[in-house]
């Protein structure tokens, strides 16, 4: 299989895909597109021989098979949707698309031009949760009953890097649900269940929030209805505790990762298993635990080695091999509309909500002139508050004082650089 020829949108995020083709012999970096020009140097990306483009439309006519999209998190369908019609294939990192229209356009888009579309939930590559799926699709856990999944993310200190003081930077302009599948996915992933209904709940703002300027929710919780009847627990948000932590409960037995991601444990890298003796199923189980056996390439990889398997799937995939894990855009929506459809439960009701199947194309019918979102740009007069009280508001003070910290902070890491 050749190797194919890879273009990066987005060289924040996306330069875990740009040290994958570095290191790795089944992929070739041959085109980057940012706005910001700066980020390469600021990132130490070694553009030598690499073209570099500054708008969407002259990148995607570039000489090359896939575009990995590590863009802003609410504009990601447009850009695949484009990449795809150039007939390219896509990895797309998180979210899939930010309004229930979007998702419907995403999603005929690639039924229609018969591209690849692979949604980068690197979350569900992590240890544990591959573990989680090898015994749950081997029937040792049985049948789900009950999962919990946690992302709880603290970004304060890395605010002014990641937004560079943009008062209309995505990141301040979401709601709490919105990164729900680093929470769920992995949930939905390990099971091949899909989430039917969904209730959610949000915190309202925090100081650090109004430090920032961040017009949303600081935590959001999602009980949802899987379509066996499973319930499920999602979490995730920015309490000062970090935590990434999956559980899963079925009627033969349970898995869960380590609590927390502290120094003195394995987070995500440490797996618990509680299975009944198949010839006493009355007999208590003892808890088990053990680490997965990695290969180098995933231990040294970002996100406890999840950048490397996530994008190696992808990149096989993409090249023909039909048993890489992947995530398409089916299973990318079953992730993802929870969140959207918490934010409907939690701001405009009814409090429960049924989540739409979009492999369905009569089911899509109702939904293709949907905006609701809480980006003015796409939602229009359908335009939704992030919270049932509003959408809170900052002065511009905050994020000019904001910018300042990034600046500060880009004149150290490109003195660093120079070193």
């Amino acid at each position: 299989m050749k190797k194919l020829k890879i273009g990066v949108m987005g060289l924040g995020r996306g330069k875990s895909m740009i040290n994958y083709c570095n290191n790795f012999d089944n992929a070739e970096l041959v085109a980057i597109c940012d706005k910001w020009h700066d980020l390469a140097s600021i990132n130490h990306i070694n553009t030598n021989g690499i073209a570099f483009y500054d708008n969407f439309d002259e990148f995607i006519k570039h000489d090359m098979d896939v575009v990995m999209l590590a863009n802003y998190a609410n504009e990601h369908a447009p850009f695949a949707i484009k990449a795809m019609k150039a007939g390219k294939d896509v990895i797309s990192e998180v979210l899939p698309a930010q309004c229930l229209k979007e998702y419907v356009e995403l999603i005929e888009a690639v039924e229609e031009t018969g591209r690849k579309y692979c949604y980068a939930e690197n979350y569900c590559f992590m240890p544990t949760p591959l573990e989680m799926k090898k015994a749950y699709r081997e029937g040792k856990l049985g049948e789900l009953e009950y999962a919990e999944g946690e992302y709880i993310h603290d970004c304060e200190t890395i605010w002014p890097e990641i937004t560079r003081g943009e008062a209309d930077h995505w990141r301040n302009n979401g709601y709490a649900f919105f990164y729900c599948t680093h929470s769920l996915g992995p949930i939905v992933h390990i099971t091949g269940l899909r989430p039917v209904k969904v209730v959610g709940i949000q915190h309202g703002t925090t100081p650090s929030y109004d430090r920032l300027g961040i017009r949303s929710g600081s935590l959001g919780i999602e009980m949802v209805t899987m379509s066996n009847g499973a319930v499920v627990r999602s979490t995730h948000g920015a309490l000062k505790r970090c935590s990434i932590w999956y559980n899963v409960q079925g009627t033969k037995g349970a898995m869960e990762s380590q609590r927390e991601i502290v120094p003195e444990n394995k987070g995500v890298g440490q797996a618990y298993t509680w299975i009944l003796p198949e010839d006493d199923p009355y007999l208590k189980a003892d808890n088990q635990a053990y680490e997965p056996k990695l290969a180098p390439q995933f231990a040294e990889s970002g996100h406890g080695g999840s950048d490397f398997v996530c994008l190696w799937n992808a990149i096989e995939y993409i090249r023909g091999n039909k048993d890489a894990d992947i995530v398409d855009v089916y299973e990318a929506a079953d992730m993802a509309l929870p969140g959207l459809f918490s934010l409907f439960s939690d701001v405009c009701g009814p409090r429960e909500q049924e989540i739409p199947d979009l492999r369905i194309k009569a089911e899509r019918d109702k939904w293709r002139n949907d905006t609701r979102c809480v980006d003015p740009k796409v939602a229009g007069d359908m335009l939704l508050p992030s919270l049932p009280t509003g959408t809170p508001t900052y002065d511009q003070s905050v994020y000019d004082h904001v910018r300042d910290m990034w600046e500060v902070k880009k004149a150290e890491k490109l003195a660093a650089n120079k070193k």
